[in-house]
């Protein structure tokens, strides 16, 4: 009896809550609790709001079409990029300028007689060459620039950018004006000129895939590398100058965070939008790049060929076969524009302030 009085007895300080009137809960409670409490990464959460944008999911479908493409079309198209058209051990003289999906004299007359001949599906150029499995080559390398060139600039800038905004002072000065000086370099110029000198070089060491590729192509590389990662270290250091004044910034620092985690953890993640906009257009702005000089002779060295030589080498006979423009051309307006509004797509998907 005096154990049960001491129970009803309530403590002042008490919240005066009757424990009698909790319960526990149900294995079906306990279950939609853990789905709705689904525990998810930045990444994981990024990628599934992505996947609610149908134009990203559109550009997604496009670059991985042409992706596929160019990774599967060389095993299946019997022919080569500098192949000229043979038919039976023969050269194929007649089979210059040949329309989408037509056959020479010398392939129809083989078909005739039994043989097969694989179809001509963009048709043939100038020298009897496949300009399919030409636009395939070409848009590979259109590619492979653009993803490379926007790799560096990615890397090198926002190290770069992200050092200078987030130290200051003396040493923020010191690296924005190294990075004016860069600016004031002529692109152009440097091409052409490390374009003469690795010409040398190669011609003396010779051989293997970098003779391949070329000068010009190295050249190109090299500028990317020593000169296009400037606008995104501009871009990162102005996000980082703004960010790093902020609360939580000052709260990491008190709490003893180190400057690299601080800067990984809290200020890149809240530029991503500025970081990933610039990534995506960047490579669209490198594969422009490298088809205007391919365009003027700069580019690949012949036969292999890129989506800007294989319009320079279709200007010649616009009027005659517009057709051949026209397919380069195509792939490039496709790319950019997938591009751009899968970049779009992942800004509003990743960058924190964005999310409802």
């Amino acid at each position: 009896m005096q154990r049960a009085e001491r129970e009803n007895i309530k403590n002042s300080f008490s919240l005066q809550l009757d424990h009698h009137a909790f319960e526990l809960a149900t294995e079906e409670e306990k279950l939609q609790q853990e789905v709705m409490g689904e525990s998810t990464t930045f990444f994981k959460d990024g990628m599934r709001k992505l996947m609610r944008n149908p134009l990203a999911v559109f550009s997604l479908a496009v670059l991985s079409i042409i992706l596929l493409t160019i990774i599967v079309a060389p095993h299946v198209v019997p022919y080569k990029y500098s192949e000229i058209i043979s038919v039976d051990g023969k050269r194929d003289r007649g089979a210059k300028n040949l329309k989408p999906f037509e056959y020479s004299e010398l392939e129809q007359e083989y078909i005739d007689n039994g043989g097969e001949v694989f179809p001509h599906i963009f048709g043939t150029d100038a020298l009897s060459r496949d300009y399919f499995i030409r636009v395939v080559y070409g848009t590979r390398v259109s590619l492979s620039v653009g993803l490379f060139a926007s790799l560096i600039v990615l890397v090198i800038g926002l190290l770069y950018g992200s050092i200078s905004g987030y130290v200051g002072g003396r040493a923020d000065l010191i690296m924005m004006r190294i990075v004016d000086i860069i600016y004031s370099l002529p692109d152009m110029l440097i091409i052409i000129l490390l374009s003469v000198v690795l010409d040398q070089v190669l011609q003396s060491a010779g051989g293997g895939i970098v003779d391949r590729l070329g000068s010009n192509m190295i050249s190109i590389f090299l500028v990317f590398g020593l000169l296009y990662w400037v606008g995104m270290a501009r871009l990162v250091r102005g996000q980082i100058l703004s960010i790093k004044k902020n609360e939580y910034v000052l709260a990491a620092k008190t709490s003893g965070a180190k400057a690299s985690r601080i800067i990984r953890k809290h200020i890149l993640p809240n530029s991503i939008s500025v970081i990933i906009i610039s990534t995506a257009l960047q490579i669209p702005s490198a594969i422009f790049t490298e088809s205007f000089l391919s365009f003027v002779g700069l580019g690949v060295q012949a036969p292999m060929p890129s989506l800007g030589s294989l319009a320079n080498a279709a200007r010649e006979g616009l009027q005659s076969y517009p057709y051949k423009l026209l397919f380069p051309a195509t792939i490039i307006c496709l790319i950019v524009l997938s591009l751009n509004l899968l970049g779009d797509g992942m800004r509003d998907a990743f960058d924190p302030k964005l999310r409802k």
